[in-house]
C-alpha cells in the first residue's frame, strides 16, 4: 500500500516534502496498503456513472512485439503518484527512462491529497492515466472498482515480460503478491512493493541497553518494562492513525490462531472476533502495554512522522510499521541507528513459529478505465515490472518490488531494507497477509477505530471484540461480500 501514510498504507509530509505517509492503505493500504474513512457513500453516488470505455483515441500507435500495447511516439502521459513513503523520485526516473524509449511525455503529479485532487476528475470523467492510489487519502479500491472505474489488468499481465520475451509478466512475480490487488476475481490494482510489517527496534539502543530482540510476548513485555524504568517508553505507536496498531493486533491473530483464524476475519466469519480465542489473547496482549503504561508518553495523539521521530530519537524501544519506514525517516534518522526490522513475538502456543511474517503486496498502482492514453499507460505498467525499473524502485527507494529477483545484487541496501530481506528469507513459506482491508474499506476503518479507542483506554478489550464483530457482521450482509473468499 505501504502501506503504509499522511495518514499509508496506508504515510505524512506537506505535498511537497520528501518525507512521507505510510501504507498504510494499505496500508490499509496499502497499502499498502484505507487507513482514514473516506466519504465513500457520496463518492459512489457521484461516480454511479462508471465507465469502461477505451478512450485512448488519438493515442493508439502500431503495435508490434516490442510495441504490444500500441504506444503511440510523441503523446502524453498523465502520472499520479503518492508522495509519502516512498517519495516520488522513483517515479520521475521511470518517467524519464520512459520519455527517452517511446518519447512521450509526462505530466507528473506528486501529491498525498488523492482524494481530494482526483475524486473530482473521477466524477467529471477525466481520471489520470496511471495512478499510485495510497496513503491516508486513498480512494478506496473496491469503490472504484463497483463503479467500473478501473481496468482489468490482465492484458498487461498476460503480456510479455520486457526482460524475457517467451514468459508472461505475472509469472515473473513473487507468487501470491496479485492476491492484494483483486476484486470479484479480477486484478484491478498491481499492489507494487513487497512489503513486510512487524517491530522495529534499534540495534545501536539495544545494544547499549544489553537488549536481545525479543522471541516471545512476554520477552518484549520485559523490555518495555525495562525501557520504562529508564525512563525510555516501551512501545511508541502511531495514534493519530490506528492502522499501525492494528499491525500487532493483526499479526498476533494470526501467529496464535495460524491461517484459519486470519482467514476467518477475511470471510467474514460470524465468530472472527467474538467466539475467537486467538483474538481475545492477542487483543488482550496488546492492552497489557496500555495498562501498565509501557506506551511512550504522548504517542496517542501523535501523526506517524511525530511518533517515528521520537523513536529515532530513542524516546522508545519499539514502533510497529511496514519495511517503508526506513524510507520515510531517512531525514530523522541518526547515522548510527541501525535501523531492524523484528517478526512479531510469540503469544504462548501460537500456531505459526517466531519467523513468520506478515508480507505481500502494497501499495496500489491502477489504470483508470477512462485513460486517456490507455497503450501508454499499460506500457508503462509493464516496464514498471522490469529489472530496470525495478531496481531504479529500489536505489530511490530503499524497498523491495514484487518482481522476483528484481533488484541488481550490486546494489547495496540500507539497514533497515536489509534486515527485512533476511527476515523473509528467514520466514521462507511462513507468510500470511490479510485481504479485508483491501476488501471491505469501511470494515477496516470501524475496526481502526475501536483500536484507536482501546489504546487510549478508553474501551477494554471484550468491547474491542465487540465492535470489531459488528464491523464484519455488517460487511457480511453486503450481498457483493459474497464475491470474494479465501480457501
Amino acid at each position: 500500500m505501504g502501506s503504509t501514510s499522511a495518514e499509508n498504507d496506508g504515510t505524512g509530509s506537506t505535498e511537497n516534502s520528501t518525507a512521507g505517509v505510510g501504507r498504510r492503505a494499505l496500508i490499509k493500504r496499502s497499502a499498502a496498503l484505507g487507513l482514514v474513512s473516506v466519504p465513500a457513500m457520496s463518492f459512489l453516488s457521484a461516480c454511479a456513472s462508471g465507465g469502461g470505455d477505451d478512450n485512448s483515441g488519438d493515442n493508439e500507435g502500431k503495435t508490434s512485439e516490442s510495441n504490444p500495447f500500441g504506444v503511440k511516439k510523441g503523446s502524453k502521459l498523465d502520472v499520479v503518484i503518492f508522495k509519502g513513503g516512498y517519495g516520488d523520485d522513483y517515479a520521475k526516473a521511470w518517467e524519464a527512462a520512459f520519455k527517452k524509449q517511446w518519447d512521450v511525455t509526462s505530466v507528473h503529479t506528486g501529491t498525498q491529497e488523492i482524494t481530494g485532487k482526483l475524486q473530482p476528475r473521477f466524477n467529471a470523467g477525466n481520471p489520470p492515466d496511471i495512478v499510485d492510489d495510497s496513503g491516508a487519502q486513498q480512494i478506496p479500491i473496491d469503490v472504484l472498482h463497483k463503479n467500473g472505474q478501473l481496468l482489468d489488468l490482465a492484458e498487461v499481465l498476460d503480456a510479455p515480460s520486457v526482460d524475457d520475451p517467451d514468459t508472461k509478466v505475472r509469472d515473473t512475480l513473487i507468487p501470491g503478491t496479485l492476491d492484494a490487488g483483486m476484486q470479484e476475481g479480477k486484478v484491478v490494482a498491481l499492489n507494487y512493493i513487497y512489503t513486510v510489517w512487524g517491530l522495529w527496534y534499534s540495534g545501536k539502543l539495544f545494544e547499549e541497553k544489553g537488549w536481545e530482540a525479543p522471541k516471545t510476548w512476554d520477552d518484549f513485555l520485559a523490555i518495555c518494562k525495562d525501557a520504562k524504568s529508564e525512563g525510555i517508553g516501551g512501545l511508541a505507536h502511531q495514534g493519530k492513525y490506528p492502522y499501525y496498531i492494528n499491525v500487532a493486533i493483526m499479526d498476533l491473530i494470526a501467529k496464535k490462531g495460524g491461517l484459519d483464524a486470519m482467514k476467518a476475519i477475511d470471510n467474514l466469519d460470524p465468530k472472527a472476533f467474538v467466539g475467537s480465542d486467538a483474538a481475545q489473547e492477542a487483543i488482550e496482549a496488546v492492552y497489557e502495554v496500555v495498562e501498565k503504561g509501557y506506551l511512550m508518553p504522548g504517542t496517542n495523539g501523535l501523526t506517524h512522522t511525530e511518533s517515528q521521530t521520537r523513536w529515532n530519537q530513542y524516546k522508545a524501544a519499539f514502533i510497529t510499521s511496514g519495511s517503508w519506514l526506513e524510507n520515510e525517516q531517512l531525514k530523522t534518522t541518526p547515522e548510527d541507528f541501525d535501523m531492524k526490522f523484528l517478526p512479531m513475538p510469540l503469544l504462548p502456543d501460537s500456531a505459526l513459529p517466531f519467523e513468520a511474517i506478515r508480507a505481500g503486496s502494497g501499495e496500489p498502482f491502477i489504470i483508470p478505465s477512462k485513460a486517456k492514453n490507455l497503450p501508454a499507460a499499460k506500457e508503462f505498467m509493464r516496464r514498471m515490472l522490469s529489472k530496470e525499473w525495478s531496481t531504479l524502485f529500489a536505489k530511490e527507494a530503499n524497498s523491495l518490488t514484487i518482481l522476483k529477483d528484481g533488484v541488481d545484487p550490486n546494489v547495496q541496501l540500507r539497514p533497515g531494507t536489509q534486515s527485512t530481506v533476511e527476515a523473509s528469507k528467514a520466514a521462507g513459506d511462513n507468510t500470511f497477509r490479510f485481504l479485508y482491508t483491501e476488501w471491505y474499506s469501511e470494515m477496516g476503518t470501524a475496526i481502526e477505530n475501536a483500536s484507536n479507542e482501546l489504546m487510549a483506554k478508553r474501551i477494554q478489550p471484550k468491547e474491542w471484540l465487540k465492535r470489531a464483530q459488528a464491523a464484519v457482521d455488517k460487511q457480511a450482509k453486503d450481498p457483493a461480500s459474497k464475491q470474494n473468499h479465501r480457501d
